[in-house]
């Protein structure tokens, strides 16, 4: 007899050769990615990212298609379930107007031949017997007529089943013709159709996503990348947007999202790295040439990374900033954010950190 455990066999899991295993959860952060960091509660990661795609997606939509629209223009141009109201014209007015005339009319004859009825029965009685045999002539035509009608139509149809000849089909085409919208509907749901499966792929593929999470693989960390297409907005612009925004309306838009700030440029925290990783950004916001000198700040914060020195990295920053623009700590224009989590640098470009609570979400909505 075999024991308990010695029945329940354990079943071996053979890994396939030359096949990446498949991980579960969320891609880990690596360098080259931009989006969004976030910050969190201990414990609500999950929570806090599906919250931010969705926080992230609608201003993104307001900055797209303006702040007022909640739904696409040009969708309901064509409902296809219209109101639709008969107006009646005068002549058909006129006409039914004639029809009441002549009705009474007809009314005021009757009343005036009743009293006359008895004078014409008898004084007329032999014209009533001519109308009545005229009468039964014309009656005995119109049967002859009629006979010989159908039995022309016989004969035609013997001539045509004859010669191989069959009637087109009628009653389709006087169908279809008294349905025109029918090809219209059903076009209509079948493009709608398409468009719905077409837009589950897109969901279903997450090389297709516009905003995906990422694991940072810290406590109280969440980071979404956005993959930018021609003409989107930058990460900045939108958390811009959200910020201002939310400073405006003191609107609760998050439940479980601290801080939310822009990363356009991400690498490995090295100084060589940092100095080249940061150069577009240098001559996007930091130009040489220019009559409006930038006062800027850089704010460094390190997460589970111990082994750098913090002003080596804040002077490659600062040293990379061209001669017009200064540095003022107490009150900047632009603040570069570097956010160091494990091997990875983040760098981003912010404004008015200070006057929006240092872009952080909870603090601009709450009203204490």
């Amino acid at each position: 007899m075999a024991t308990g455990d010695q029945s329940k066999k354990r079943k071996q899991h053979y890994r396939p050769q030359n096949r990446p295993v498949k991980k579960k959860g969320a891609y880990p952060l690596k360098p080259g990615v931009q989006g969004f960091f976030i910050s969190c509660d201990g414990g609500r990661e999950f929570q806090a990212s599906q919250e931010a795609i969705n926080v992230i997606d609608s201003f993104f939509e307001e900055l797209m298609h303006g702040i007022d629209s909640k739904a696409k223009p040009g969708l309901f141009d064509n409902p296809i379930n219209k109101k639709v109201t008969f107006s009646y014209s005068e002549d058909e007015d006129e006409d039914e107007d004639g029809d009441g005339e002549e009705d009474e009319s007809n009314d005021a004859e009757e009343e005036e031949n009743k009293g006359d009825g008895e004078k014409k029965e008898v004084t007329e009685g032999s014209d009533s017997q001519v109308i009545e045999k005229e009468l039964a002539s014309e009656g005995s035509c119109g049967v002859k007529s009629l006979v010989e009608t159908e039995a022309e139509k016989d004969k035609v149809d013997e001539e045509k089943q004859k010669n191989g000849v069959d009637e087109p089909p009628r009653k389709k085409a006087c169908m279809e013709e008294a349905n025109p919208l029918a090809k219209v509907n059903e076009n209509a749901e079948k493009s709608i159709d398409k468009l719905i499966e077409a837009e589950l792929k897109e969901l279903g593929d997450k090389s297709k996503r516009r905003f995906m999470k990422l694991d940072p693989g810290c406590n109280g960390l969440v980071f979404i990348q956005m993959k930018r297409r021609d003409g989107d907005p930058s990460p900045k612009d939108i958390a811009q947007h959200a910020m201002t925004s939310a400073a405006a309306t003191k609107k609760h838009m998050s439940r479980f999202i601290l801080r939310l700030l822009p990363i356009e440029v991400s690498c490995y925290p090295s100084e060589e790295e940092i100095s080249r990783a940061i150069k577009p950004l240098v001559e996007q916001y930091f130009p040489v040439e220019t009559s409006n000198p930038r006062k800027f700040a850089v704010l460094y914060g390190a997460r589970a990374n111990t082994g750098l020195d913090r002003m080596k990295i804040i002077n490659t920053i600062a040293k990379s900033i061209p001669a017009p623009h200064k540095v003022d700590l107490s009150n900047p224009e632009m603040s570069i954010v570097v956010e160091i989590v494990k091997t990875v640098c983040l760098i981003g470009v912010v404004e008015k950190y200070k006057e929006l609570a240092k872009y952080n979400l909870r603090q601009l909505t709450s009203t204490n």
